[in-house]
């Protein structure tokens, strides 16, 4: 089969023996891949937890028919559309466990490339704002980095779980203006030194309840002013830095509850979790569609580097997606 593989010339199309399933998992003909940022650091051989690294088939998200089962797998039949995440996803054939996939919802004529968009967003934000988060009806939450696709599935997410308060943030001017089509009630840039005190200021002075950080480095002490006495920090995200000035006496004085989270140290089981948790809160709305990302490119899989161009180049919004 073909896949997108990182060998000794860097991310390129070849050929490949395809895999079988085992125990739990089963066997997905991929029909479309969305595109992540971590993607994108492992198509130049950077690492992103075991994944990645030469001989590794890239690409972590999918929607596609399941072609075949392993003998434990549970729930799912051959022939099922479903949407997915997991490793080595950018190749005609990917492996899944039987609790890391969304059936595409049968009732809304979703397409493969709308579906493909779906999976990270919605388990890794979901995680982050409800879960860790633990967002209330009527509390106020800032998304850093909101502007990418998990960031505006964050804000919608937000919303419908009865926020009274979205802001998000976004250092480019147009898509920050955009912000607004996805649940911000408001919208800041990051990289000006007075977003912290728009934020007070539109929330009375005491900071928002909760900020989802996909951005931390140096705004990490700017996330500490922002953020209520009793408020909450979860960072998802290193993207502006993985190291960074942090202020502990602010940190404690304002008793923020400060939580990391990945999916790259987490069990199969934590993971299936996460999943039964998206299907049991919020399945609903993204059938009826009320949950959705816009797709900013579509690319045939034999452009997939032509794709990655487009995501590096930082000037889209949504989902950059490749078909098969």
């Amino acid at each position: 089969m073909k896949a997108f593989i990182y060998g000794a010339k860097g991310a390129e199309i070849t050929d490949v023996a395809k895999p079988q399933p085992k125990g739990t998992q089963v066997l997905v003909r991929v029909r479309a891949n969305g595109l992540n940022r971590a993607d994108l650091g492992m198509t130049k051989g950077h690492a992103h937890g075991s994944a990645g690294g030469v001989g590794a088939v890239l690409g972590m998200e999918w929607a596609g028919e399941i072609a075949e089962l392993g003998p434990d797998a549970k729930g799912v039949k051959v022939g099922d559309r479903v949407m997915g995440s997991g490793a080595a996803a950018f190749a005609e054939y990917t492996l899944a466990d039987h609790g890391r996939l969304f059936h595409i919802p049968a009732t809304s004529n979703m397409s493969f490339e709308e579906a493909a968009t779906y999976p990270v967003a919605l388990a890794t934000m979901h995680n982050a704002v409800v879960t860790n988060g633990g967002l209330q009806p009527g509390q106020s939450v800032l998304i850093q980095g909101a502007s990418s696709g998990v960031g505006l599935m964050a804000m919608q997410i937000a919303k419908h779980k009865g926020a009274k308060l979205v802001i998000g943030s976004s250092t480019d001017a147009t898509r920050r203006e955009r912000l607004k089509e996805f649940g911000a009630d408001l919208a800041v840039d990051s990289s000006d030194p007075g977003w912290v005190d728009q934020v007070l200021k539109a929330t009375d002075g005491k900071g928002v309840d909760l900020i989802v950080d996909q951005v931390s480095g140096k705004v990490a002490n700017q996330n500490l002013a922002a953020t209520r006495i009793l408020g909450r920090i979860v960072n998802v995200g290193r993207l502006g830095g993985t190291h960074g000035d942090f202020n502990f006496d602010l940190h404690a004085a304002r008793r923020i509850q400060y939580i990391g989270v990945t999916f790259r140290t987490r069990s199969i089981e934590e993971i299936r979790e996460i999943f039964n948790e998206v299907k049991k809160d919020i399945w609903p709305a993204v059938e009826s569609g009320k949950l959705k990302l816009p797709i900013d490119k579509v690319y045939p899989f034999g452009k997939i580097t032509e794709a990655f161009e487009h995501m590096e180049a930082n000037k889209h919004l949504g989902k950059i997606v490749v078909t098969q």
